[in-house]
């Protein structure tokens, strides 16, 4: 595609091209705290439209949770049809294995994340234990305010020298919490790979999302536009399963980009770094607006 058409300022120009949209929250709807201006606009404009819209997050909590949440700040269930996350994800996985890997993981686990787990451990049925030594595997769902991957370092190499699979209910690296940045139980992943050890993700950029998504909207991947802010998960995920992507600039890559909330980056930046991804978004937005 012509640079000057990738290029949107908004929604309207392209929606017409698709029935139904994959849409990543944390970045593009909202910053963890509140929307970002023009998102619920845009939803409302897609479900006036007769469009279906299933929102897919790499959050590592409950589905109900997220949703809870959403409606606080504005965004209801009347402007989305779906809401899956990573968390729900895992969960799902850990409730009913779906193939013989999971059915094998063993029935205690060591949690690597907030005391809460975000909610999906209250349901799970393993057995949660504090030593890596008495851990069939290990689940990771993020980190503490202030910790660093260098906080789980020594669990991290004792679980790896055990042979312990590790299972990331969150693939993002870190995000970007109102003006802070969180790690996320993405980077324990990476690390935990760096050591050797066993690792299983759950959510974007993995195949298995995008296909619940698909099946969730009825859809084929033609007839579905994917819209994210990360070049590693909601670009990379969205093109791996045939779909186009639209990328939000004003994300996590937004100091990358040299730019501001809400405004395109120069040409040069922006090649730049999708060059460096490997990704190819067929268009790119500065924000979610219409």
């Amino acid at each position: 595609m012509q640079a000057l058409k990738r290029l949107q300022p908004g929604l309207a120009g392209i929606a017409d091209g698709y029935q139904g949209f994959i849409i990543d929250l944390w970045g593009v709807v909202h910053d963890g705290e509140r929307p970002h201006p023009g998102a619920i606009d845009a939803l409302k404009h897609l479900r006036s439209a007769g469009r279906s819209v299933c929102l897919l997050s790499n959050s590592p909590r409950r589905e109900s949770d997220v949703a809870a949440k959403l409606e606080a700040m504005g965004v209801g269930p009347d402007i989305y049809d779906h809401l899956i996350t990573s968390g729900e994800l895992t969960l799902e996985a850990l409730a009913n294995p779906p193939d013989a890997w999971h059915e094998g993981l063993g029935q205690r686990y060591l949690h690597l994340g907030p005391p809460s787990g975000f909610g999906i451990l209250a349901a799970l049925r393993q057995t949660q234990v504090d030593t890596p030594r008495l851990a069939h595997f290990v689940l990771a769902t993020g980190t503490c305010a202030g910790e660093t991957v260098e906080t789980y370092s020594d669990v991290l190499i004792d679980c790896a020298r055990l042979g312990r699979p590790l299972l990331c209910a969150n693939p993002d690296l870190i995000v970007n919490v109102g003006s802070e940045v969180a790690i996320c139980a993405g980077s324990l992943a990476k690390q935990y790979e760096t050591l050797g050890g066993e690792t299983r993700y759950y959510g974007k950029p993995h195949l298995p999302a995008y296909r619940r998504c698909l099946k969730l909207l009825g859809l084929r991947p033609d007839e579905t536009l994917a819209i994210g802010d990360g070049l590693p998960t909601d670009v990379a995920g969205g093109m791996a399963a045939g779909i186009d992507v639209a990328f939000v600039t004003s994300g996590i890559h937004c100091s990358e980009l040299g730019t501001v909330w809400g405004c395109m980056p120069s040409a040069g930046r922006l090649a730049a770094l999708l060059k460096s991804s490997g990704q190819t978004p067929r268009f790119v937005l500065p924000s979610l607006t219409w």
